[in-house]
């Protein structure tokens, strides 16, 4: 007879007292009238468990509805960042702002702030 199979036939029943001790204990707990602190136990477990997927779900609609793509408006470098932050173009250098979802330079009062456009020169015969 082998004796290697006898200790594996020991450590598997080890191994399933293991598993059976902590459902024996929340099973004496029931009986003695601590159900509730079982529950509670279950329920805090359960928290532990969904907090952190909620703060991902989270985190991910607020990143959605904030994050804001757009272009510089003074050199046309792509930047991003959130809604209300303001930052310096790390192309140009011009200070900027995100205001509702757009791209905005950041004047001091009083200065109006114009966009140049290209006008085509038409020559009329008289």
């Amino acid at each position: 007879m082998n004796q290697d199979s006898m200790r594996n036939l020991q450590l598997g029943l080890a191994g399933v007292g293991r598993l059976l001790m902590p459902l024996a204990i929340i099973w004496l707990l029931g009986v003695i009238g601590l159900g509730w602190l079982v529950k509670s136990f279950l329920i805090l477990v359960g928290l532990i468990l969904l907090t952190p997927v909620i703060a991902v779900i989270g985190l991910q609609w607020w990143l959605r509805r904030n994050l804001v793509k757009a272009n510089c408006p003074v050199c046309q470098f792509e930047l991003m960042g959130l809604n209300g932050s303001q930052f310096q173009c790390p192309s140009c250098g011009e200070p900027l702002k995100f205001e509702q979802g757009q791209l905005a330079r950041l004047t001091p009062p009083g200065t109006i702030d114009v966009s140049a456009v290209e006008v085509q020169v038409q020559v009329l015969d008289d």
